[in-house]
């Protein structure tokens, strides 16, 4: 637990070192005036592929919580895209995505919260949604 808190507290610094938790920086790339979110997402993802590509072959076990490595792959289906498209269109219209919400909370984006507001009611709308869906497929027909 304080592993994942520590890397909490290096993506919220980086977010907002970087500007990166400020809406309208994010609404800017997308109408493609400021491309600085284009080399934060680039070198985050060429870190993270080297981490991913060598540390498992270097080492049997994570250094700090002794677990094994494994891959959980998530296969590309249709809630995969829709899902996708909607957590995007909500990113352009927000200008903000989970991580740099709470990271803007932090440099004194108050309003933000209504973004987050959003996220939550928008998550648990999904889980009931998912929920109902599973019942209704596990209850046979005409079992009233």
């Amino acid at each position: 637990m304080p592993l994942i808190f520590v890397g909490g507290l290096i993506f919220g610094f980086g977010l907002g070192f970087s500007h990166m938790a400020r809406p309208e920086v994010v609404l800017n790339f997308l109408q493609f005036t400021d491309f600085g979110l284009l080399f934060v997402m680039g070198g985050a993802a060429v870190v993270t592929g080297i981490a991913f590509a060598l540390v498992p072959r270097l080492l049997e076990r994570a250094p700090l919580t002794g677990d094994t490595y494994g891959r959980r792959l998530k296969s590309f289906d249709r809630n995969v895209l829709i899902g996708g498209g909607i957590f995007g269109v909500g990113w352009g219209l927000s200008g903000i995505c989970p991580g740099a919400a709470y990271a803007s909370l932090g440099v004194g984006n108050v309003t933000i919260l209504w973004a987050l507001a959003g996220m939550f009611v928008g998550a648990y709308l999904q889980g009931f949604w998912r929920s109902q869906r599973a019942e209704s497929a596990t209850t046979p027909a005409g079992a009233d």
